[in-house]
C-alpha cells in the first residue's frame, strides 16, 4: 500500500495483485509493466517476478489497519478481473473493502463483462456500497463496449477513465455513469491527445451532468503538459461518502 500517491484522482494505492498481460491498444505503453520488468530476478524485492500476475494475500488486511479515511486505488499495478485471478480471491479483496467502509475504493478494469458479472452475482438484490466505486478504462471509440458493461454493473458508483486518450472517442452515453476522468499518454512512447477529443468528452459530461476530471495531457513525463483544459482545472468529482478525504 502506497500513501500519498501521485495519481490525482486517488489518495492512496492498494495492490493484493499485480502483474497482468495486455488487452488492448490501452495497455501498449502500460506503466505499471515498465516499472515491475525493471526488477525482474531482484532478488527479495516486491517485483522480482518482473510483471507476471501474482497474488498477495498478505496485503489484504492492509485497508483494516489505515484508520485515516481516503480514496484507495485497487490494483494500481494489476487488474483485479483478470482471468487468471480465482474468484475466491476476488471475493476477499470484496470482503475487505465492504468492511473498510470508512474508505472509498476506486477498482479499475478492461475486463468489464468478468467485472459486470462478478458484481451481478455478488449484490444480486441491488447495487453495491456506494464506498466501493467501480470503473473500466476506454482508450478510443473501438473499447466503448465497456461503458455498456459498466451500466448494467451492479456497482454503488460507476465511472469511467478514458486514459490514455488515444483516439476520438465519438458520442457516448452517460446514463448510469457517475464520473468521468480523462487524460492523456505519458511515458517513452507517449501517444499524443488531441484537444478536440477531450473537450468532446468534457462537453458530454457537461450537457449529461457528469462529473468530469482531466487528470493531465501528457507527454515523456505525467506532468510535462499539465492538466488545465480551456484555461482551467476540471477536478469533479461524484458525491463523496462522509467521512472521507
Amino acid at each position: 500500500m502506497a500513501d500519498n500517491s501521485a495519481i490525482e484522482w486517488t489518495d492512496a494505492t492498494w495492490n493484493p495483485v499485480t502483474g497482468c498481460t495486455k488487452i488492448s491498444r490501452g495497455c501498449d505503453n502500460c506503466y505499471a509493466e515498465r516499472f515491475s520488468e525493471r526488477f525482474r530476478g531482484v532478488l527479495g524485492h516486491p517485483f522480482s517476478t518482473g510483471f507476471d500476475l501474482t497474488l498477495r494475500p498478505e496485503r489484504l488486511d492492509q485497508p483494516l489497519k489505515w484508520r485515516r479515511p481516503r480514496m484507495i486505488f485497487v490494483n494500481s499495478m494489476s487488474d483485479l478481473f483478470h482471468k487468471q485471478v480465482p474468484s475466491s480471491f476476488i471475493d476477499r479483496v470484496f470482503e475487505t473493502m465492504e468492511t473498510a467502509d470508512w474508505h472509498v475504493f476506486q477498482v479499475l478494469t478492461k475486463r468489464s463483462s468478468l467485472m459486470r458479472d462478478y458484481l451481478r452475482r455478488r449484490y444480486d438484490a441491488g447495487r453495491g456500497p456506494k464506498h466501493i466505486w467501480c470503473g473500466v478504462s476506454v482508450e478510443d471509440a473501438q473499447a466503448k463496449g465497456r461503458v455498456e458493461h459498466l451500466r448494467s454493473a451492479q456497482a454503488g458508483v460507476r465511472f469511467l477513465s478514458v486514459e490514455p486518450l488515444i483516439g476520438a472517442i465519438g458520442p457516448v452515453d452517460l446514463t448510469g455513469i457517475d464520473w468521468v476522468i480523462a487524460g492523456g499518454e505519458s511515458g517513452p512512447g507517449a501517444r499524443p491527445v488531441h484537444l478536440e477529443w477531450v473537450r468532446e468528452i468534457r462537453d458530454q459530461c457537461v450537457e449529461q451532468k457528469v462529473a468530469f476530471f482531466f487528470k493531465q495531457w501528457g507527454g515523456i513525463r505525467p506532468k510535462s503538459g499539465g492538466r488545465e483544459l480551456d484555461g482551467r482545472k476540471w477536478s469533479e468529482f461524484p458525491p463523496l461518502k462522509a467521512g472521507t478525504a
